[in-house]
């Protein structure tokens, strides 16, 4: 029997149909957005109490800090060349790390006039013995109880150790466990910065236990040495020194872009400010995954940066002039 016009016509739309539904089904439930260059703040927001403290104790200014590192970078053409070559093997544009490095130096420490002074101090660090522990427990002791035992089955060095640090943050920060009371503070302060709680080290200012995470991701791009928490020394040398460390900050900016594209669906990319605000808090995929909720709720269109990515920002062309 022949088919009628109107029975050709109906098994037409039925074909498009499907073939419609199956690119629906293949394509993704959103595009990434590109969060827009600039502040989203017209002034830069309240820059922490501590922060001003450490500044004026050291008898200078945030602007003279800036100065300083700004010309740091300026005159080293070495550095800015490393600076490059690690930013195009992990993928990231090198301003996002020349952001970095300027509101760690700015904010957190002052800078060393030259390259080379960064190279000596972490020297000075390689023959000292040194482990991360709290209250005479060492960290690799401490992370064998069975609280932590969900963290084992975890692939990779990022999901380990964020997993661990959440089980820090759930059952042990600020609690008393086992007849041990536990300081109410961040899991990198209580057990990975023995000489000075709360801070960072080198020119990247790494913290000892971000290191730890990203090793595997450093191990495969740069080709380093794998980082273990039962060698503390090690951590530090990696983190003081300035070509290791370099790695370490590129890693870190790529996990962040990647947390937010993958998690939040924004492209965080194409604004300094905001990679670099993450440098400086930390926790990029908790913080995408609090903006995609935040976002889906209509209450933040854009990532917004802190008092240092609105200081990256304000710079940038005097930055980028730098590259």
């Amino acid at each position: 029997m022949s088919e009628g016009p109107r029975n050709r016509i109906v098994r037409h739309l039925l074909t498009m149909l499907a073939i419609s539904a199956t690119l629906l089904a293949a394509a993704p439930a959103s595009a990434t957005e590109v969060v827009p260059p600039g502040n989203r703040n017209a002034e830069q927001p309240n820059v922490p109490g501590a922060s001003v403290r450490r500044t004026k104790a050291g008898k200078t200014s945030f602007d003279a800090k800036y100065d300083k590192v700004r010309d740091l970078l300026a005159g080293d053409r070495e550095l800015v060349s490393k600076i490059k070559s690690v930013a195009a093997q992990y993928g990231i544009a090198p301003i996002h790390m020349v952001g970095a490095i300027v509101g760690e130096h700015t904010y957190n420490v002052d800078a060393y006039d030259r390259l080379q002074s960064y190279y000596i101090k972490a020297a000075s660090y390689a023959g000292d013995s040194f482990r991360f522990a709290y209250n005479g427990e060492r960290v690799d002791t401490f992370v064998d109880r069975p609280e932590f035992a969900s963290c084992e089955g975890k692939k990779g060095s990022y999901a380990v150790w964020s997993c661990r640090e959440t089980v820090w943050d759930r059952q042990f920060k600020g609690r008393t466990v086992s007849g041990v009371a536990y300081p109410n503070n961040r899991f990198s302060a209580v057990f990975f910065q023995p000489f000075y709680a709360g801070q960072t080290f080198g020119l990247g200012q790494i913290n000892p236990l971000t290191a730890l995470m990203l090793t595997d991701v450093v191990v495969r791009v740069s080709g380093y040495d794998r980082l273990d928490e039962k060698d503390a020394a090690g951590v530090y040398k990696a983190i003081m020194d300035p070509d290791i460390s370099l790695a370490y900050m590129a890693a870190s900016i790529r996990r962040s872009i990647d947390a937010y594209k993958q998690i939040a669906d924004v492209d965080i990319s194409s604004n300094p400010g905001i990679t670099a605000t993450l440098y400086n808090v930390g926790n990029p995929d908790a913080r995408a995954a609090d903006f995609a909720r935040r976002r889906s709720e209509g209450t933040s269109p854009w990532p917004e940066e802190n008092y240092y990515g609105w200081l990256v920002n304000d710079k940038l062309a005097e930055l980028q002039g730098l590259l």
